[in-house]
């Protein structure tokens, strides 16, 4: 197998950690929003971690200058970059594979665009640590716009059983929230790197189908970017991604229902509507989830 990545940076001040914490970066991130995104991190209250960036393919300098200021300034950091734009699938198992040097016990996933708040690690770590049975763990999050104000949030069902029964109509865990025990990947689990989008809904059914325990906290543990295009990038890709993915899920489930194909097909047609129409139906999409997780 050829290797598709080259380390920049790699002087840790441990040669093991439990910890270890995923992003990718691509030469479209908003450098500032990333400065916000690694801060959030390195500021943790948990701080036995080591946080590995994926620089995804060519990068602008000022987005590498903001990078190389924090590797330089935090010796957590480890560098490694693309040889070419893979996409996020890709870029999140070559941290996977570099980190298993460290013989970590945690994977955190994080976006170049988000930030956590700075109990995140300790939250979840904690939770982990108290729940054996436990391998992927998500959390609620805050929706915030270009300028960081609140403009919405994300509850996701709490228990595995939600968790799976909701996996055939749509994607049950908040992926930038998620920390994963890497007995998975021990057990030679990866995100599909054929697939540029929908990566993560992919990974939690064959997780499922494998019999590894979910469970979502509601505490909101990441503020997640929302821009002013959410509603318009989708594109037909993505939107068809997502209707296998349901149909996947529903097939190793063995969740196939009138109720399930019926939701698969009338969210694949809304996703092909002006954006207007997609934006109503995103917000009756949180109504409908609010109500499914209080009940």
């Amino acid at each position: 197998m050829s290797v598709t990545y080259s380390i920049i940076k790699k002087d840790l001040p441990f040669h093991q950690v439990d910890v270890v914490v995923a992003m990718a970066v691509y030469r479209e991130d908003n450098p500032g929003w990333v400065e916000q995104a690694i801060a959030s991190i390195i500021g943790q209250t948990y701080t036995e971690f080591a946080l590995i960036i994926v620089i995804d393919g060519e990068i602008g300098a000022s987005l590498y200058e903001t990078i190389q200021s924090f590797a330089e300034s935090d010796n957590r950091l480890v560098l490694l970059k693309n040889h070419k734009n893979f996409g996020l699938a890709q870029s999140m198992n070559h941290a996977i594979e570099w980190g298993f040097t460290l013989s970590p016990r945690y994977f955190v996933r994080m976006d170049a665009d988000d930030v956590a708040t700075l109990n995140r690690l300790a939250r979840q770590i904690g939770y982990l640590e108290h729940h054996k049975n436990i391998a992927i763990l998500g959390s609620s999050l805050t929706e915030i716009d270009e300028n960081g104000k609140k403009v919405g949030a994300r509850v996701m069902p709490a228990s595995h059983l939600q968790i799976v029964r909701m996996l055939p109509r749509r994607c049950s865990m908040n992926h930038p929230t998620v920390t994963i025990r890497y007995d998975v990947f021990h057990d030679g689990f990866r995100y599909d790197s054929s697939l540029r989008n929908t990566q993560d809904y992919f990974l939690w059914i064959e997780l499922a189908q494998n019999g590894y325990l979910f469970r979502n906290l509601k505490d909101k543990l990441l503020k997640f970017r929302r821009v002013n295009d959410f509603y318009k990038r989708r594109g037909l890709g993505k939107s068809f991604n997502e209707f296998k993915a349901r149909m996947f899920a529903m097939k190793s489930l063995r969740k196939y229902s009138a109720w399930n194909l019926g939701y698969a097909c009338g969210v694949l047609v809304l996703r092909l509507m002006p954006a207007q129409m997609v934006k109503l139906a995103y917000k009756l999409d949180r109504l409908l989830l609010e109500k499914y997780v209080k009940h």
